[in-house]
């Protein structure tokens, strides 16, 4: 999703990324971005930008899966195709030595993200993910609780990987999936399809994406392998998700469809919006447990977010970090940083983007409160964070 415009309205955070990866690849850059860095060093060598380990007990395993839903109509492509997503299941591994770990972006799609706006690529400088590709499923006689990641508008479904490899890392088995026509995504055969704004593509849509990704849970969990191609799963993976422990969270756009999906879906028992604006207006009751993680949309400031949360009848929390900006509970919060930093610009340049909140600290809360939250809820551990207050997270307010 574009950032609101800022002191440097033509600096949105895909252009700071952009603009960062292709100097660091000694690309020559557009005139106007030239401009904006022209006070930055040349780098000498390229620097890849990093995202934080996970702290969780255990190594991480990702693998993709290419999903077609018959039960919709792909609307570009005409008669006879169906919905197409890219998803990955993130999960808990037995093993990851030799496996080679899996890039933010794919290839086809990190080049898709930058030709957007206009910058070339060194492929090299795309962060890596402590997701190792095909590695066996941890298993130790219980199934893993499920949660489904949905992204924000004009994105893709890594842009949470520092949240989604956290849960992964402490047992969890999470689903992320491309929203197709509204991400940047790269099939199995080579396509590579950007965001399309003459595709609808609202809450709703998203919604329905999740719904069947639920479905696709279920297959999994009842051994069978949904992927469209029959390309093969990682060692204990069939049978390996709990399809009775799931939830869902989701950022932005995401965060609205999270809460949509669990309205007409029973099988999400909890829900995590991360500045979700709430729109369309929510106007149904939700009785099962949601946490708003609010920055820019509150709901002091947002009707939508305000009357979403008089409709929550079950466990209900929101929580809104100081400093906090629309980015800060994602992975932007550690990349966008880096990238201001490789080109250059100010502190207050790259506070116009992320905020005042310190990216390690807005990493450390995107780690410890989503945990916290589906432990007490799909896992009925304590989880006193969410009780009030801590003094380990003083940015943390408790919004009443």
């Amino acid at each position: 999703m574009t950032v609101a415009p800022t002191a440097r309205p033509d600096l949105t955070r895909r252009h700071l990324l952009a603009a960062a990866l292709a100097a660091g690849a000694g690309a020559a850059l557009p005139v106007a971005a030239a401009a904006r860095a022209s006070a930055a060093p040349a780098a000498p060598d390229p620097a890849r930008l990093t995202l934080p380990a996970p702290t969780g007990p255990h190594p991480v395993g990702v693998v993709p899966l290419h999903l077609v839903d018959p039960a919709r109509p792909d609307p570009v492509a005409g008669p006879g195709h169906h919905r197409e997503l890219m998803a990955s299941v993130w999960y808990p591994a037995r093993r990851t030595e030799g496996l080679p770990r899996a890039p933010w972006l794919t290839e086809g799609a990190i080049h898709a993200y930058l030709s957007d706006i206009g910058f070339p690529l060194d492929p090299a400088l795309v962060p890596l993910t402590s997701g190792r590709l095909g590695a066996p499923v941890l298993r130790r006689g219980h199934r893993l609780p499920v949660l489904l990641y949905s992204h924000g508008a004009h994105s893709h479904r890594g842009d949470h990987t520092v949240m989604v490899q956290e849960l992964a890392s402490h047992g969890y088995a999470v689903v992320t999936v491309d929203h197709t026509f509204d991400a940047f995504t790269e099939f199995p055969d080579g396509r590579v399809l950007a965001p399309a704004d003459d595709v609808p593509m609202d809450p709703r849509s998203y919604a329905a994406d999740l719904r069947f990704l639920l479905d696709r849970v279920e297959q999994l969990a009842a051994g069978s392998n949904p992927d469209a191609d029959g390309r093969p799963l990682p060692p204990g993976l069939l049978g390996a998700l709990d399809p009775h422990r799931i939830g869902a969270f989701g950022w932005s756009k995401g965060g609205t469809a999270t809460a949509l999906a669990m309205l007409t879906d029973p099988r999400i028992r909890a829900g995590i919006a991360l500045d979700g604006p709430m729109q369309p207006t929510v106007t149904t009751d939700l009785d099962r447990p949601f946490l708003l993680m609010t920055a820019e949309f509150t709901r002091a400031t947002k009707p939508d977010v305000a009357r979403f949360w008089t409709h929550l009848r079950g466990p209900r929390l929101d929580l809104a970090a100081a400093g906090a900006s629309h980015l800060s509970y994602g992975d932007q919060a550690t990349l966008i940083p880096q990238a201001g930093r490789l080109l250059g610009l100010t502190d207050q340049q790259i506070r116009d983007q992320v905020g005042t909140l310190a990216p390690a600290r807005a990493v450390r809360i995107q780690q410890a409160y989503p945990l916290a939250f589906f432990d007490r809820h799909l896992r009925h551990r304590r989880a006193p964070l969410l009780d009030g207050p801590s003094p380990a997270f003083p940015e943390v307010a408790f919004l009443r």
